[in-house]
């Protein structure tokens, strides 16, 4: 079976700050994998390197078996162009700590804008699409609203609902909730399960470890750069084999 995602010695620098340090993993079709590490680990660099919205400076990245970014000949590689880019990302979604809403939308004009622009859909059929999403995350009640009548769960809803109008073979979440009240945190949570629960693959950059306990089926101890631990999330959580895990989930659990 194809992975659905393969990561390949990857490395991502910025200027002179290293910042992913030769990263190998791999998440299988269907999989809930989760990242976790403290702020600067490399874990949203890793995220954005996806759907190549960062160019990786060594290794390889390949989504469903295509090499991301490039087209490779022979032992070299080839930069895709913007256009062909944009093609491939159309399979990937993400979804931002920030919501990102067109303030001038409604909840149901911000899901249909990218299947109208991008694949020329109708409105017709990107209408039905949108209202079927916002029902699926809840907020069906709200499809008139625009963002700022809206709670910050409430938007990061519509910005999952946006995320899977493009029917994305796979979804990125960046912190979906840390930018979130405490209180308005379960509301994305619950959407995610369900999305998890329909076999979407999803890779999950979160501190949200009771999240990642109950419905994660694999986690990735990054720090500094690296792959420090991983494994199920219940081993890695409930018994962290590396001292950096142990120091960071001490502070986190």
């Amino acid at each position: 079976m194809t992975a659905m995602v393969k990561s390949e010695g990857v490395h991502k620098s910025f200027g002179p700050v290293h910042v992913l340090k030769g990263i190998d993993l791999e998440v299988a079709p269907r999989e809930v994998f989760c990242l976790v590490g403290p702020s600067g680990s490399g874990k949203s660099t890793f995220l954005r390197c996806i759907n190549h919205l960062e160019q990786i400076n060594a290794g390889r990245l390949y989504v469903d078996g295509d090499l991301v970014g490039y087209r490779q000949k022979g032992d070299k590689l080839y930069e895709l162009k913007d256009s062909e880019v944009a093609l491939k990302r159309r399979d990937i979604g993400m979804v931002f700590q920030r919501f990102n809403l067109f303030p001038h939308m409604t909840a149901t004009e911000n899901v249909m804008e990218a299947p109208i622009q991008v694949r020329g859909e109708s409105k017709a059929v990107a209408r039905a699409r949108a209202e079927r999403l916002l029902d699926r995350v809840g907020l069906s009640d709200k499809a008139g609203n625009y963002p700022a009548q809206l709670s910050g769960g409430q938007q990061q809803r519509v910005a999952i609902a946006r995320a899977l109008a493009m029917e994305p073979k796979l979804m990125l979440f960046d912190e979906p909730t840390s930018a979130l009240d405490p209180e308005l945190v379960g509301e994305v949570l619950d959407v995610m399960r369900g999305l998890a629960e329909d076999g979407m693959t999803m890779i999950v950059v979160t501190h949200e470890m009771g999240f990642a306990r109950e419905v994660g089926d694999a986690l990735v101890f990054m720090d500094d750069g690296v792959v420090v631990e991983s494994g199920h999330p219940r081993d890695v959580l409930n018994n962290p084999q590396h001292d950096r895990t142990k120091a960071f989930l001490s502070k986190v659990l």
